[in-house]
């Protein structure tokens, strides 16, 4: 009897995604987010130095500028507020675009090291992988917000008791569409050693040319172009969601801003981190020579 030779065939990734199941989705999202919060929980400079940047401003800059720029009734707030209490969601969002950068920065170094190979061969799809890595960043991000809020509350910055909870959907939108546009970013840095010098042409505009600081009637005052580009500025309508949700409010512009912002950057990250279509299939593979 005449052995029968077995032709093997190598699993495609539709067949390793069919036979993982929900089970296996759900293994690997977990283990995204876990890996995001267990990086960020063992980097504790990382969570210091996000705090130490917007505590500089609420006790230092804010105090010393409260008499300057007494802020006017405007919505959400229903009275005059002191500086301190109007500058309180921009720094909530300077948080979540810090960490969003670094959260990126990790996505580099990952290529460099060749880390990131293991996750984009995986056979579940490249969106699945690149938004769980997003949902971790934006715990993340949570995490970092509420001990903020928790600091401010002793500064007597006290918001009605609802707003902690209303504010959570906006910072998690807010942060899934920061994180999105560091993740696209990060596709098109080439070396670690740019990344510090790219962030700051993002970080720093995005963050003076918004109403983090300023209300937006101010600097129409002062400027009518920085008004328009302050409106344009993504990071605006993060602020804004924030700052209306805070005080149990809904912005339904900012809202669909952010939504739509968000949206277009992980679109394009995604097309960024395709290996056939996007910057990394021109660059070559993960973790050759960036």
């Amino acid at each position: 009897m005449k052995p029968v030779a077995i032709e093997r065939v190598a699993p495609t990734p539709e067949s390793l995604r069919a036979r993982s199941g929900f089970s296996g989705y759900l293994a690997c999202f977990n283990g995204i987010v876990w890996r995001e919060v267990l990086r960020f929980v063992h980097q504790r400079e990382r969570f210091l130095s996000a705090l130490v940047r917007p505590l500089v401003w609420l006790f230092i800059f804010a105090a010393g500028f409260r008499q300057v720029l007494g802020v006017s009734i405007i919505e959400p707030y229903e009275t005059y507020v002191l500086y301190e209490v109007f500058v309180t969601p921009g720094l909530i969002g300077m948080i979540l675009l810090f960490n969003a950068m670094q959260s990126s920065l990790s996505m580099v170094y990952d290529r460099e090291t060749g880390a990131m190979r293991t996750l984009l061969i995986s056979p579940f799809p490249r969106w699945f992988l690149l938004t769980s890595k997003l949902i971790g960043s934006g715990a993340v991000s949570l995490l970092q917000a509420y001990v903020f809020l928790v600091i401010a509350y002793f500064w007597e910055i006290e918001p009605p008791p609802l707003g902690y909870l209303t504010v959570m959907p906006a910072l998690f939108l807010s942060s899934l569409m920061l994180g999105a546009l560091a993740l696209f970013i990060s596709s098109i840095i080439k070396q670690l050693e740019n990344f510090a010098g790219v962030m700051n042409f993002v970080i720093f505009p995005m963050f003076f040319a918004s109403s983090a600081l300023y209300p937006l009637w101010r600097i129409k005052e002062a400027s009518p172009l920085l008004y328009e580009i302050c409106r344009i500025n993504p990071f605006t309508h993060a602020v804004e969601l924030i700052r209306f949700a805070l005080y149990v409010k809904l912005d339904v512009g900012s809202f669909m801003a952010v939504l739509a912002y968000t949206v277009v950057f992980l679109a394009a990250a995604i097309y960024a981190y395709n290996p056939s279509k996007g910057l990394l299939g021109r660059r070559g593979p993960p973790g050759g020579a960036a």
